[in-house]
């Protein structure tokens, strides 16, 4: 697992430093005592697989840092304080460990984000699709064939290019179930394919479908990351 430490305490940092690279399995690709830094590190890298992260640093909180995060990776929060811990497990965390950290403990810790890796590895093994269920039978659709995503009231529409696939579910759950990868939520009741989108007007995305075009919404608050999601050239 590729790993990243986001850490004020150079002390604390360093210590983990040293038991990431004397366990297997473990990669050690940035650490740093910013989390601003680190949100800029996960733009750059987006095969990090683990983060150990403080809670109290200046300028951005580890919560706050994760409030960011739209598909977090697996965290595990390294804290001299145990205050934080009921707060942190919203935030489904592999696990929470107090300082001074010693190495036994770590490695228990390590052992669940490889169990949960190993885990997600598989799931994501050779699938570019997803399964509807359409009154009594399931239905694949593959990434590729999906246009957008739209809420309406206790349900979300599938749109493809021959077809619409109602479900009842939520648009939090479906955000977190398509890949961040092919898929952005552009408002609050649209999900859009970027592979898709033609055109991008001021307050609008324009997606090709058979009979014409269709226009989409753009949030305010969502624009910004569109704006990071899409390949953007600007002259």
């Amino acid at each position: 697992m590729n790993c990243m430490i986001l850490d004020d305490d150079t002390l604390s940092r360093r210590i983990i430093e040293e038991f990431i690279q004397k366990t297997d399995g473990l990669k050690l690709i940035a650490s740093s005592g910013d989390p601003v830094e680190g949100i800029n590190i996960l733009k750059k890298h987006d095969e990090i697989h683990l983060i150990f992260l403080d809670i109290e640093m200046p300028e951005m909180s580890g919560i706050d840092f994760l409030n960011t995060l739209k598909n977090p990776p697996q965290i595990i929060i390294v804290s001299s304080k145990g205050k934080y811990a009921v707060d942190s497990y919203e935030y489904d965390v592999t696990d929470y460990l107090l300082k001074p950290v010693e190495y036994g403990r770590f490695y228990r810790a390590v052992a669940k984000a490889f169990k949960r890796f190993d885990l997600m590895t598989a799931e994501q093994i050779g699938k570019n699709e997803i399964f509807i269920k359409k009154n009594a039978t399931l239905v694949k659709l593959k990434y590729d064939d999906i246009l957008w995503v739209e809420a309406l009231e206790n349900y979300v529409i599938f749109n493809t290019y021959t077809d619409k696939y109602t479900i009842h579910f939520t648009m939090k759950a479906i955000e977190q179930k398509l890949p961040a990868r092919k898929f952005t939520r552009v408002h609050r009741s649209f999900i859009v394919n970027t592979s898709c989108i033609n055109v991008i007007e001021d307050n609008s995305v324009i997606i090709k479908v058979e009979d014409g075009h269709k226009s989409i919404p753009i949030g305010k608050s969502y624009k910004d990351k569109l704006m990071q999601d899409i390949n953007l050239i600007i002259k």
